[in-house]
């Protein structure tokens, strides 16, 4: 099965988009991720099926959300400093265990 599927990239925050069924548009999003995501700027139409690879997200998973909440929000990868972060903070969580 295909969906046709709009993308959205937000105007507050780079790398941020939202894959919603495109003959729904925005109209299942909330409003509070609304108004964090910003001005939904209209980025591309990708018609997805399982076999369909994505740069950024799993496509089972985008699949998933879209026929389960009607949209998917695709955050922005880790920069290298946040993953070391991560990492630092799990070890140290391992340590005062």
């Amino acid at each position: 099965m295909k969906v046709i599927c709009q993308i959205y990239r937000s105007s507050r925050d780079p790398g941020m988009y939202l894959y919603c069924k495109k003959a729904e548009g925005l109209a299942k999003v909330p409003e509070a991720l609304m108004q964090r995501f910003g001005r939904a700027e209209p980025a591309l139409v990708l018609a997805l099926d399982k076999n369909r690879k994505l740069a950024h997200a799993d496509i089972e998973k985008v699949l998933a959300k879209l026929d389960s909440d009607g949209y998917y929000l695709q955050m922005p990868p880790l920069s290298q400093m946040d993953a070391e972060a991560l990492a630092v903070q799990a070890n140290n969580s391992k340590l005062n265990g």
